[in-house]
C-alpha cells in the first residue's frame, strides 16, 4: 500500500517538545513503514522519519517566525495534491484545509479530525461529508452532522515510558498553560492538599499565565519547567504521585493522560469529553465533577494499582493498536473506492479513448514490473518520458531510457520493468479494433494475476 501521510507544519515531525498532531502522525508513519508499507511523509524539511520525506517548509512556523503560516500551509498541501495520483490513499492529519483540494484527485482521502478548534470550521467538514472519510479520535469528539468511518484512539510508543512503581509525593500538571486545560485549578488542588505541584507545557495564553499562574511559582511548592523534551517527560510523569487533568472543556483525547498511565501514574480528571474513554474510574484514576472532587481524590490515589495503570495502556493505547485500526480503515476505504487505474506495480491515466486509438500515461514504481503479457486485438507504441527500465519482447531484454521508444505488435510477448530508484513514466499509444483490459493475457505475474 502506498500511503501519503500529511502532517501539520506548525512543528517538526516528530516534535521536539510540543506538537500532538505531529507526534501522532510520526508514530503512525514509522509504524506503517516498519510493517512494510510504502509511506511518503509530507512534513517540515527538518523532520525525522524512515519514510520518504517530502517538504517545502524548512522548519515549523511556530519555531521560525520568518515563515508565514498561510503561505507555507498552501505550498505544503499543494505539494501533496500535485502528485496525489501516485498514492493509493492520502491520510490527512492537517485539519480542514486539505479537504478543499480533495475533489481534484481520485485518490481517496481519509481525515483524522484531531479536534474542533471552533464550531465555525464545521461548514468545511459538512460540505465534504458525503465524499470524504472522517476518523474521530474519541467517541465523545464527534459532530452530530458528520459521518465517520471509525473512531481510533491515539497510541503511544511504550519504549518512551518506563514503569515507575515507587513515585515521589508531588502532583503534576502536564499540558498547555491555558484556561481550557485547567492550570489554575491544578494549583488550587495542590495547595488544598498541601502537595508540591510540578507544571510542564507551553504557555498558550500569556495573560492567563501572568495573572493566575506566575504569582504562585516559587520553585518550591509550585515549579514550572516550561515545555519539556521526551526524556524529561518520562521522568517527571513517572515520578509523580498523580497527574492532575482538571480540564474546562470537552477534551478530544488527551495524550498526557495515557502517557502518565504508561509510567504507572494514575490520573485525576474532570469527567468531560473523552476522559471516560481513557480513565477507568477507581482502577487507573478518578473521574471527578469539579476541583473539590479532585482534592478528595488525591487522598484516595494510594489505593490505585500503578501496574494496572500501565496495563490499561498496554492493552488499549499502543502504536500497534492504533496502526492496525488505521490499516483496517485504509482497506475498507480502498474496497469501497476500488480504482481500475491503480495496480500493484503503479498506475495509469487514460488521456484519450477513441474508436481506433487509445492513449495512456503509465507510471511504474521503482522495483516493480508489469505482467508478462500479450494482446490479440491491439498494437502498442511506448515512449519513455522519464526514468529507465528493462523492456522484454519475445524473450529478449533491452534497456529503455527517457527519450526512447518501443513498438509491440499484437501477439508479441512483452513486459516492462522499472529497475531504477525513481518512478518510470511512459506514454502508451494503442491502435487496433479493441482496447478493453480483458484483452490482456497474462503469462507470468508478480502479483498472482496470471
Amino acid at each position: 500500500m502506498r500511503i501519503a501521510m500529511l502532517s501539520p507544519i506548525a512543528w517538526r515531525t516528530p516534535p521536539r517538545h510540543y506538537g500532538p498532531w505531529e507526534k501522532v502522525a510520526s508514530l503512525l508513519t514509522e509504524a506503517l513503514v516498519a510493517s512494510g508499507h510504502d509511506v511518503t511523509l509530507f512534513a517540515t524539511g527538518d523532520s525525522l522519519t524512515k519514510a520518504t520525506l517530502r517538504a517545502v517548509c524548512p522548519r515549523g512556523y511556530e519555531e521560525d517566525s520568518s515563515i508565514i503560516p498561510k503561505v507555507y500551509e498552501c505550498l505544503h498541501i499543494s505539494e501533496l495534491f500535485d502528485c496525489a495520483d501516485e498514492f493509493d490513499i492520502i491520510h490527512n492529519n492537517f485539519d480542514f484545509l486539505p479537504l478543499t483540494y480533495a475533489g481534484l484527485t481520485q485518490t481517496p482521502v481519509v481525515t483524522t479530525i484531531h479536534g474542533f478548534s471552533s464550531s465555525k470550521i464545521l461548514p468545511v467538514y459538512k460540505k465534504y461529508n458525503k465524499t470524504q472519510f472522517y476518523v474521530s479520535i474519541s467517541n465523545s469528539d464527534r459532530a452530530p452532522d458528520l459521518d465517520y468511518i471509525g473512531t481510533i484512539h491515539h497510541g503511544i510508543d511504550l519504549t518512551e515510558f518506563e514503569f515507575q512503581p515507587d513515585p515521589e509525593a508531588y502532583l503534576i500538571f502536564f499540558g498547555r498553560i491555558h484556561p481550557d486545560k485547567g492550570a489554575r485549578e491544578a494549583i488550587e488542588i495542590a495547595r488544598a492538599c498541601g502537595r508540591k505541584l510540578v507544571m510542564a507545557g507551553i504557555i498558550q495564553d500569556v495573560g492567563y499565565y501572568q495573572e493566575f499562574i506566575k504569582p504562585y511559582i516559587d520553585d518550591d511548592k509550585v515549579v514550572y519547567l516550561g515545555s519539556v523534551r521526551p526524556e524529561a517527560r518520562n521522568i517527571i510523569l513517572g515520578n509523580a504521585y498523580a497527574l492532575l487533568h482538571p480540564i474546562n472543556f470537552d477534551e478530544p483525547f488527551g495524550l498526557s493522560v495515557i502517557e502518565a498511565m504508561a509510567c504507572g501514574t494514575p490520573v485525576i480528571a474532570i469527567n468531560r469529553g473523552s476522559m471516560p474513554e481513557l480513565v477507568n474510574h477507581t482502577k487507573n484514576g478518578f473521574l471527578v465533577p469539579d476541583t473539590q472532587g479532585a482534592i478528595q481524590a488525591v487522598e484516595r490515589i494510594g489505593k490505585i494499582d500503578r501496574a494496572f495503570c500501565r496495563k490499561s495502556v498496554v492493552d488499549h493505547f499502543t502504536i500497534d493498536c492504533m496502526m492496525k485500526s488505521y490499516i483496517q480503515v485504509y482497506e475498507k476505504i480502498l474496497e469501497t473506492t476500488k480504482r481500475e487505474d491503480h495496480r500493484p506495480w503503479g498506475f495509469y491515466q487514460i488521456l484519450s479513448d477513441e474508436t481506433a486509438v487509445k492513449n495512456k500515461k503509465i507510471v511504474v514504481y521503482p522495483g516493480k514490473r508489469l505482467s508478462l503479457q500479450r494482446h490479440q486485438h491491439r498494437d502498442e507504441h511506448w515512449f519513455v518520458v522519464s526514468g529507465e527500465g528493462i523492456w522484454t519482447l519475445d524473450g529478449k531484454d533491452r534497456i529503455i531510457k527517457a527519450g526512447q521508444s518501443a513498438d509491440i505488435p499484437r501477439n508479441a510477448i512483452h513486459r516492462i520493468a522499472n529497475n531504477g530508484t525513481e518512478n518510470m513514466v511512459f506514454m502508451e499509444v494503442q491502435t487496433g479494433d479493441y482496447f478493453g483490459e480483458d484483452d490482456i493475457e497474462r503469462l507470468d505475474d508478480d502479483f498472482g494475476r496470471a
